[in-house]
């Protein structure tokens, strides 16, 4: 009895010291989980609709079982979209409908709040307003204001876990009105306020309500316009933020911080969903964030979520069905190789048939004296075949309208030039041509109408030469009419290059449905069949890419042992010319290759006659050479027939001289000893 009853004295004692502890700890500690998507453009199924292909990586169907799995595992989960999501991917086909099926499926997966993006306000705001009141989320824009000074959607949703409030804070880029600017209705009686200030004022507003915030911006990191319309300039303003969910940019960021936030983007389409772990403590009956962790979660290998796929399949076959529409056919491959190299897309780099071809259905409708459009995908093509509805949405990516302006010659030229900016600077020893990484493609225009050179051995704003339309030199007073679409047409109008006044045609107003892709749909379905021809009204000059070393080094490319840069963010592709002085420094290019184009290489064959020619001249040179002589250093770029020449002397002879096998190969630091004469 004794032995017992100190057991149990014992066991008692062990419960009072241990048992308060635990329960104490589960109070006192707990983790929230944020689980974000961004950008998902209207992908419910893992298809691309515009190719009618797989596309493994993306929609909802996807991020549904992604997020099943994270609700599995934690129980405090929060659940939220960065915008982007009723706009692309045939999504429009179902614009129209009382239920915007995207965003049922929104509603199914069971987001806590969603973000309002750009592409939002692409078709009004009828539309936009149709699904806002139909999602089941909270819709956030924090900094968007009506006429009369009140928010328009929500600007934070307080969510409790756990014994914790954490506000969710939405805004979103105030850039808006510029890319909108062609169809002002699209934002009408809107005020897009500064997303740092307004943060500010939201978290002054939660005080002492909200133990965490959490920022879901459609923003990018960085500034794209001003000071104050990118993620970081917000969290610089505003440390009080714990962590934010991004979008807009379609950047793959985790694990990166911000001061003490920390900051996450989930790419695009669905390819990512992003995941943030917050473990907190309360003391002194305060919650504190005590570790931060993120990852992206890619959805690749996961399997669609089977009951969503039955439900929503009519979204499946509708769309499919009008992708395999033909509305003519395609006489030949308008593109044969859409590659200069892996990694340099041919429509940037030379003039297209494919370009030239949607520049001529934008003059056709428009009425224009000339037309501008960039190649959105670095790999589109038209191929010969049926020509099918889906291949419109290949060639060209966006809804956008067609929009014609009146300009000067003048503001043409700053145009071009404006445009001009994304190449390289060419240097001496480049084999490629290349491109700014601070600029996307789809800011690259090309033009029609005009014939013009692009000098890209000059500085920005000093490229554009021996422009003329119809044979004629370009003056700055005259004046001309051009097509652009209205995304370029706003941009134009914000920075100064276009006069709004100076609208002359908007197909917004013409057609029921007045997109540029819509207009092609139209004009094949007309015409029939189309056949590639290109004008070659522009090319690029100021280079010389014909190096000894330039079909080594292509062949080096692709053989996989030299990759063409791109940019930090993986959306500009060849941003640095591949140059030969630089890759034998680098070791990756040896300077005594004997490798050079098929025609310097028949140069090099030499013939029996031209053997004795030469014996003759290395005798001439060895009677004419007085013993006193002088040397000279190669530089980049110097060839030999320029060395010779500064010289006075006969190149031949000082290849001779300095007993060069080959005169095309010499390379820098190399001593060239120069005869006196």
């Amino acid at each position: 009895m004794k032995k017992r009853i100190s057991l149990l004295v014992i066991m008692s004692m062990i419960l009072t010291l241990f048992v308060p502890s635990i329960v104490s700890a589960n109070e006192e500690e707990t983790t929230l989980t944020i689980v974000g998507t961004s950008d998902i453009h209207g992908r419910i199924f893992p298809w691309d609709y515009a190719l009618d292909t797989e596309d493994s990586d993306a929609g909802y169907l996807k991020v549904a079982t992604v997020v099943k799995e994270i609700k599995s595992n934690n129980k405090n989960v929060i659940l939220v979209d960065a915008g982007d999501t009723t706009q692309d991917n045939s999504i429009e086909l179902f614009q129209g409908k009382d239920k915007n099926p995207i965003i049922e499926v929104m509603n199914d997966i069971g987001y806590d709040t969603w973000t309002l993006g750009n592409h939002e306000f692409n078709f009004g705001l009828d539309v936009l307003d149709k699904a806002v009141k139909t999602s089941n989320a909270t819709v956030l824009a924090g900094n968007l204001y009506k006429e009369d000074g009140k928010r328009v959607y929500d600007a934070y949703k307080i969510v409790e876990k756990d014994g914790v409030k954490v506000a969710i804070i939405g805004m979103v880029t105030p850039n808006i009105p510029r890319w909108e600017s062609s169809t002002p209705e699209h934002f009408k009686g809107l005020e897009f306020r500064n997303p740092v200030e307004e943060t500010s004022k939201v978290i002054n507003e939660l005080k002492g309500k909200a133990d965490v915030f959490v920022g879901v911006f459609h923003m990018g990191l960085e500034d794209e316009y001003t000071d104050f319309d990118g993620t970081r300039s917000i969290i610089e303003k505003n440390p009080e933020l714990d962590a934010v969910v991004m979008g807009h940019a379609h950047s793959d960021i985790a694990g990166e911080k911000v001061g003490d936030t920390i900051v996450i983007e989930p790419k695009s389409y669905g390819n990512r969903v992003s995941k943030i772990d917050l473990k907190l403590k309360k003391e002194n009956g305060k919650w504190d964030v005590v570790e931060k962790n993120s990852e992206n979660i890619d959805t690749k290998n996961y399997k669609v979520d089977k009951e969503l796929e039955n439900k929503y399949n009519y979204i499946h076959e509708t769309s499919r069905n009008d992708a395999n529409m033909v509305i003519g056919s395609v006489t030949d491959d308008f593109i044969e190789n859409t590659q200069v190299l892996p990694g340099i897309p041919t429509a940037q780099v030379e003039d297209t048939a494919l370009i030239d071809f949607i520049n001529k259905v934008q003059m056709h409708y428009s009425g224009a004296d000339i037309s501008s459009v960039a190649a959105f995908k670095n790999d589109m093509n038209l191929l010969k075949g049926d020509f099918k509805k889906k291949d419109v949405a290949n060639i060209y990516k966006y809804p956008n309208t067609l929009i014609s302006v009146k300009v000067t010659g003048k503001q043409l030229k700053d145009y071009m030039e404006w445009s001009a900016r994304y190449y390289n600077t060419y240097k001496d020893g480049d084999v490629t041509v290349s491109f700014n990484p601070e600029i996307r493609g789809y800011n690259y225009d090309m033009f029609s109408g005009v014939d013009y050179d692009i000098d890209i051995s000059k500085p920005e704003g000093q490229r554009i030469v021996n422009l003329k339309f119809k044979d004629q030199p370009v003056t700055d007073d005259m004046t001309f009419t051009i097509a652009v679409n209205n995304y370029r047409f706003g941009n134009m109008v914000k920075d100064g290059y276009f006069k709004e006044e100076d609208k002359v045609f908007d197909s917004s107003l013409e057609y029921a449905d007045g997109s540029i892709r819509s207009l092609i749909v139209k004009y094949v379905t007309k015409n029939k069949e189309v056949t590639p021809q290109v004008d070659n009204n522009w090319k690029l000059i100021g280079i010389d890419l014909d190096n000894p070393l330039k079909d080594e080094v292509y062949k080096l490319v692709k053989e996989g042992k030299i990759s063409i840069p791109t940019s930090e963010d993986k959306r500009t592709p060849n941003v640095k010319s591949l140059n030969v002085y630089e890759l034998q420094k680098q070791g990756l290019l040896k300077s005594d290759v004997k490798q050079g184009s098929k025609e310097q290489l028949k140069k090099e064959e030499v013939k029996k006659e031209e053997v004795k020619k030469e014996e003759i001249i290395k005798e001439e040179v060895k009677k004419e050479v007085v013993v006193k002589e002088q040397s000279y250093t190669v530089k980049n770029g110097d060839v030999l027939w320029k060395i010779a020449k500064k010289f006075d002397i006969d190149w031949k002879k000082l290849a001779e001289y300095n007993n060069l096998n080959n005169p095309n190969l010499i390379y820098p630091s190399q001593v060239i000893k120069i005869p006196s004469m």
